[in-house]
């Protein structure tokens, strides 16, 4: 089991220490589904890219700049989450910052025209 707060800490250190101002470690990989923490030094960026199918951020430390298209922008602070917009985006630390980044990077296929089994609604019981 990893510690979040642990690898948090030793991001931040090992972005500090980086020429680039940034690091990130993938802790968690299960087929389709990766959680990478990230940190990036204030100032520092990931540059516009491509979204995975489905994908969180969530702010373990710090305050940063989701940057989306036609200069759209979200600001998030620690605590708070924020879906990855389905379009090229870009990530701004406005303060030394770390983040979770969570993502699926393949979606199962549609059979028949149906959700895949699990990912539709369930009706209460009473």
């Amino acid at each position: 089991m990893d510690d979040l707060t642990a690898l948090t800490r030793q991001q931040l250190d090992d972005a500090r220490a980086s020429a680039h101002g940034r690091s990130a470690h993938l802790f968690l990989h299960d087929g389709p589904l990766r959680q990478t923490v990230i940190a990036l030094i204030a100032g520092a960026a990931l540059d516009e890219h491509n979204a995975p199918p489905a994908a969180s951020l969530q702010v373990l430390e710090g305050h940063v700049r989701l940057t989306g298209p036609r200069g759209s922008s979200q600001e998030l602070k620690a605590g708070q989450v924020a879906v990855i917009p389905h379009e090229r985006h870009g990530l701004e630390a406005v303060e030394d910052s770390a983040v979770l980044l969570t993502a699926v990077t393949e979606m199962p296929a549609r059979v028949h025209g149906k959700a895949p089994v699990g990912t539709g609604t369930v009706a209460a019981r009473g």
